[in-house]
C-alpha cells in the first residue's frame, strides 16, 4: 500500500454501503487513538474528492486523570491543524455507572453515543462514523458468543445501522497501523487496552492468540462467517420488515392484526417484533429474546387483553384480534420559563438547557451558534404546541411534530424538547436549529443562541 492509496477494506465497504454521500454531513467520533486518527484522515481525504462536509467529536470519560486530558488536548490540536470543525464532550462515567448500578464498559458506550447523537443533531449531521475495525468485528462476535446470542449478536456489528456508519468494519488492524506509518500520522495510546479487567480486552490479548495459535488465518476466516452471518440475518430482517409492513398508526401507537405476527415463523415472528418497536421511533434496541418471545406469543395467545411491559417505556397489549404497541405514562413535559437574555436557562423538565448573550452577528457563526435578531415580547422556552411549525437553514417548512416524526426523535420526549418562541412564533428548536427567517445578518446587534445538555457539558471548537 503506498501512501496515495485508501485501504482496500474501507474503499469497497464506502461504496457498497453509500456511506460517504456528496453534499452530505459526517460527524467523525474521534478517540485520538489509532483507528479514529486514520479513519478521520480518510475521511478528510474523500470529503475533498467527494464532497460531503466534515465534523469532528471526541468524549471525554473522565476515567483516565491526566491521560483523558491529553488524549482531549491532542484530538483538539489534530483537528485544529487539519482545520476540522470539533466538539469536544465529557462526562462522569465512573459516577453515572455506580448511579445506574451498571458496569462502566456499558454505561461509557451509552453516555458516548448520547452525546454523538445529541452532536450529529445540533449539527445537522446524517451520519456518524465510528472508526470500529475488523478486529473489532471478530472479538464483539466473540463476546456474544460468550453471553449467549441469536444470529444477530453471532453476526457482529453491522457496516451501517441507521445513521451510524463503520467504514473500516473490513480493515484489519494492522492494516490500519501500516496506513499510519507510511502517512506519518500522531495518535495516543490508550493504556487502559491493556487491562485485562475488562472482557474485550482479554479476548484480544489472551484468547484470540490462542485461537490463533490453532489457526493463523482464524480473523480472515471469521470475518468471511461474520459476512456470511450478516446476509442471512438480513434475508430474514427483510421479511420481518414485509411482515411488519401491515402494520398501521392510530395517532402515535402502532396497531396490527395479532394473525400477521401468530402464522410468522419462528425465525421471522420475533424479528418482526423488534421491526414494529423500532417504527415507535426511539432508537431503544434493548429488548431481548425474551422480551421479544413474550410478544410473539402474546399475539399467539388467547387472552384477549393481555400486556406485555418491555424497556424504554413501552408496552405490547393484545385488544381482542389486535396488538398494540405503545408507550407508558411519558415523562412529565417541561414548564416554560422567560429566556434570560444574559445567561443561563434550563426549565423544569427540559432535555436542554440553553444560553443567550447579547453581541454582534459575526461573519460566520460556529457550529450549533445561532444568532438571532430582536425579540418580539417576551422570549421564552417551552414544549412544542400544535401547529408549530419551522423553516431550518436551507430546508422547507415544516410542522415540529412532524420534523420531529421524520428524524425518529424519542416519541416520549418530544414534549421535553425547549421550543424557543416570542409573540411571533417559533425562533429556535432546541437540537435542530433556528427559524431561518429570524437570523439577524453580519454586523447587526443579535442574541447569540447555544443549547446544550445540562448533564453532558460540552463546548465547540
Amino acid at each position: 500500500m503506498t501512501a496515495s492509496q485508501l485501504p482496500g477494506g474501507f474503499a469497497a465497504l464506502t461504496r457498497e454501503y453509500a456511506m460517504l454521500p456528496p453534499g452530505g454531513r459526517i460527524l467523525c467520533a474521534v478517540s485520538g487513538g489509532a483507528d479514529s486518527v486514520c479513519l478521520l484522515h480518510l475521511l478528510r481525504r474523500q470529503a475533498e474528492e467527494l464532497g460531503f462536509s466534515l465534523f469532528a467529536a471526541h468524549y471525554d470519560h473522565q476515567l483516565r486523570g491526566e491521560e483523558s486530558t491529553r488524549d482531549a488536548s491532542f484530538v483538539e490540536n489534530l483537528c485544529r491543524e487539519w482545520q476540522i470543525p470539533l466538539t469536544l464532550g465529557r462526562g462522569d462515567v465512573a459516577e453515572e455507572a455506580r448511579r445506574r448500578r451498571a458496569g462502566l464498559e456499558e454505561t461509557a458506550r451509552e453516555m458516548r453515543y448520547a452525546f454523538l447523537e445529541e452532536t450529529a443533531r445540533t449539527l445537522d449531521c446524517s451520519l456518524i462514523a465510528t472508526a470500529h475495525n475488523a478486529d473489532d468485528n471478530v472479538e464483539t462476535a466473540l463476546l456474544h458468543l460468550i453471553r449467549g446470542a441469536g444470529l444477530q449478536g453471532l453476526s457482529g456489528m453491522a457496516p451501517r445501522r441507521g445513521s451510524l456508519i463503520r467504514p473500516l468494519l473490513s480493515t484489519g488492524r494492522a492494516e490500519i497501523v501500516e496506513y499510519l506509518r507510511q502517512e506519518n500520522l500522531p495518535y495516543v495510546e490508550d493504556s487502559s487496552n491493556q487491562d485485562i479487567t475488562f472482557t474485550r480486552n482479554r479476548i484480544r490479548h489472551e484468547v484470540l492468540p490462542l485461537l490463533h495459535q490453532i489457526n493463523p488465518q482464524f480473523s480472515q476466516r471469521m470475518g468471511q462467517t461474520l459476512r456470511s452471518l450478516r446476509a442471512d440475518h438480513d434475508f430474514l430482517t427483510a421479511q420481518a420488515a414485509q411482515v411488519a409492513q401491515n402494520a398501521r398508526w392510530a395517532e402515535d401507537d402502532l396497531v396490527i392484526e395479532a394473525r400477521h405476527i401468530a402464522q410468522a415463523p419462528d425465525a421471522i415472528a420475533p424479528r418482526a417484533v423488534r421491526w414494529l418497536l423500532g417504527m415507535l421511533g426511539d432508537g431503544n434496541d434493548d429488548c431481548t429474546a425474551a422480551h421479544l418471545s413474550a410478544v410473539v406469543e402474546l399475539a399467539r395467545g388467547e387472552d384477549p387483553s393481555a400486556v406485555v411491559f418491555l424497556p424504554g417505556g413501552k408496552m405490547a397489549q393484545r385488544v381482542y384480534r389486535e396488538l398494540l404497541f405503545t408507550t407508558r405514562q411519558p415523562p412529565q413535559a417541561l414548564t416554560p420559563a422567560p429566556l434570560t437574555l444574559e445567561g443561563e436557562t434550563c426549565p423544569a423538565g427540559a432535555l436542554w438547557a440553553c444560553r443567550c448573550r447579547r453581541t454582534v452577528c459575526p461573519a460566520q457563526s460556529p457550529p450549533g451558534v445561532y444568532y438571532v435578531a430582536a425579540f418580539q415580547g417576551t422570549p421564552v422556552l417551552r414544549p412544542r404546541q400544535t401547529g408549530d411549525e419551522i423553516r431550518l437553514p436551507g430546508r422547507d417548512t415544516k410542522t415540529i411534530k412532524k420534523l420531529l416524526i421524520d428524524h425518529k426523535f424519542p416519541r416520549r420526549d418530544r414534549d421535553r424538547l425547549p421550543v424557543l418562541a416570542d409573540e411571533s412564533g417559533v425562533v429556535a428548536l432546541a437540537g435542530f436549529g433556528p427559524e431561518v427567517t429570524r437570523l439577524a445578518q453580519p454586523g447587526e446587534a443579535a442574541y447569540e443562541i447555544s443549547f446544550y445538555l445540562p448533564s453532558t457539558p460540552h463546548k465547540t471548537v
